[in-house]
């Protein structure tokens, strides 16, 4: 899930082709992605009415992993999705977390059924957003006077882990930063110092505070050393009740899930627009400098076509000029030599 889909490509392109064949297709299939993701799609032309689906992903954190699978919260999320088309299967197949039994019958003979698909190609999503999820959730049930929480560590990206922290009120969200590139970081620099400008104005005042510091805040000390190392620093958001209200809790989980990738985004579009303006000025000098040299050419073609006897003239004064460089003992010599050849000119 390293994009902004929430579904995933490959695996509804699958899905597509079986629920479009005119006839029922034997299908036995490993789908890798990227974040150690596998997808195993089944589908018997025996058994046409049902395709099986069994997913295994990283979680955020292996606190939501309980004994006997998922948590109750994130079973109800999958449920959601579609509750006439998709039946979780109990227990799951082996070496994966959920199995679903999907009822392709059950889809609508009209463009619907692309809409029902792509939210099934999306369970991979829905079970590590349910996950935040329930931590934001509980941004007002935590004891003030237990104070601030251990931090929790979450991975949605592999190599790109962020925390949660819960405080009375208000949880944190902090995102160690690392770039490749020491232009990507000078870019990203000064993006984070625009949000904070940006997020602290009163037309944002709705959206999570943001703010930016090169070192780890104070809420980390204690954290694994090689999980602070960064050469971005380090970005927060403070999220409140408000920000999980409704509609407002998909929408915050979403953009923290991908802010990594929003970032990543934002600097590589950053780049293209700085090596385009580069290449565009480029090309405006090397305008300039040919037009210069057109205008050099023009002065030449105009001695050219100057009179024979100034021509004459400048080619002997310019073989005058290079016969100087000629030894002393030859130059008498040279001089009866260019006399001569001044002569056969004037013939």
């Amino acid at each position: 899930m390293a994009s902004f889909e929430r579904a995933s490509p490959a695996l509804k392109e699958i899905l597509l082709r079986i629920y479009r064949a005119e006839k029922p297709i034997e299908v036995d299939h490993h789908l890798y992605e990227f974040g150690s993701v596998e997808y195993h799609i089944k589908s018997s032309a025996s058994d046409p009415q049902f395709t099986y689906l069994s997913i295994s992903t990283p979680l955020l954190t292996q606190g939501f992993l309980l004994s006997h699978g998922l948590s109750p919260y994130a079973i109800q999320m999958v449920k959601e999705i579609s509750t006439d088309v998709l039946e979780i299967v109990e227990p799951a197949n082996e070496g994966y977390q959920l199995t679903l039994r999907l009822d392709f019958s059950k889809i609508p003979r009209e463009k619907d059924s692309l809409k029902i698909i792509t939210e099934v190609s999306s369970v991979q999503a829905v079970i590590l957003s349910s996950q935040l999820k329930e931590m934001l959730l509980s941004v007002n049930s935590w004891d003030a006077s237990l104070g601030t929480s251990k931090p929790i560590k979450l991975v949605y990206h592999p190599r790109e882990p962020f925390y949660v922290i819960r405080q009375p009120q208000k949880i944190i969200a902090v995102f160690p930063m690392r770039f490749k590139e020491h232009s990507d970081v000078i870019i990203a620099t000064s993006f984070f110092q625009e949000l904070m400008d940006v997020g602290s104005s009163e037309k944002w005042a709705k959206v999570p505070p943001c703010s930016w510091s090169p070192i780890p805040p104070p809420e980390l000390r204690g954290e694994p050393f090689e999980d602070l190392s960064t050469n971005g620093g380090f970005v927060s958001f403070d999220i409140f009740s408000r920000h999980v209200e409704g509609k407002r809790l998909d929408k915050t989980v979403w953009s923290l899930l991908n802010f990594y990738a929003y970032v990543k985004h934002h600097v590589k579009c950053t780049r293209g627009f700085i090596q385009r303006r580069m290449r565009k000025r480029l090309d405006s000098l090397v305008k300039v400098l040919h037009n210069s040299s057109l205008e050099e050419d023009g002065q030449i073609k105009k001695v050219k076509g100057m009179n024979s006897a100034i021509t004459t003239h400048l080619i002997y004064m310019s073989k005058l000029t290079k016969m100087r460089y000629i030894r002393n003992d030859s130059f008498f010599s040279i001089q009866l030599f260019a006399f001569k050849e001044m002569q056969d000119g004037d013939t």
